[in-house]
C-alpha cells in the first residue's frame, strides 16, 4: 500500500506504516526538505528503514533543516525474493523539482519505477503537474 503525500503538484511515493514482517531486497532511499530544497539519497541498505534513516542522514548533513523521505524502494537481492508482503519491487526512484531563484522552493515530486528513465517521467510529469518547469535533481536505482 502506497500513501501520497502532498498538496498542488507536490507527491511522495511512501509505504503506509513499518513492515509486518521481514522485507527482502536491495533498499534504496531518497529525502528531501521542501524548506531549503536539500535532499540527500542512500542505496545498497539491507533494510527499508537502514535506506530510510540514512537518507535522511545525508540530506541533513547537505544542510536541509526539515528532511523527510520521500521515496523508498528495492531490488531483488536473490532471484526467488518475493516476500509476500506487497510491497512492489521498484528497482528506481527519482526526485524532480521546479526550477525557482536559489533560495525559493517550488513544487516537487518522487516517483518510483522499475527503470531510471520511467521514474524520472513520472517524477517530471507530477512535479510539472502545477505549471512548474521541472528538473531532476537526482535518481538512484538498486
Amino acid at each position: 500500500m502506497f500513501l501520497m503525500w502532498g498538496g498542488p503538484a507536490v507527491s511522495a511515493d511512501l509505504a503506509a506504516g513499518p513492515p509486518a514482517r521481514e522485507e527482502r531486497g536491495i533498499w534504496a532511499a531518497i529525502a528531501y526538505s521542501r524548506a531549503d530544497g536539500k535532499h540527500g539519497f542512500f542505496w545498497g541498505a539491507d533494510t527499508r528503514q537502514e535506506a530510510t534513516q540514512t537518507a535522511l542522514k545525508h540530506c541533513a548533513n547537505a544542510g536541509g533543516k526539515s528532511c523527510m523521505p520521500v521515496a523508498v524502494f528495492r531490488n531483488h537481492r536473490h532471484w526467488d525474493d518475493d516476500d509476500s508482503t506487497a510491497f512492489p519491487y521498484d528497482h528506481c526512484g527519482a526526485l524532480a523539482v521546479e526550477r525557482k531563484a536559489p533560495g525559493q522552493v517550488g513544487n516537487w515530486s518522487a516517483k518510483t519505477a522499475q527503470s531510471a528513465r520511467a521514474a524520472e517521467e513520472t517524477a517530471l510529469k507530477a512535479c510539472e503537474s502545477g505549471g512548474g518547469n521541472c528538473t531532476v535533481r537526482e535518481w538512484v536505482c538498486t
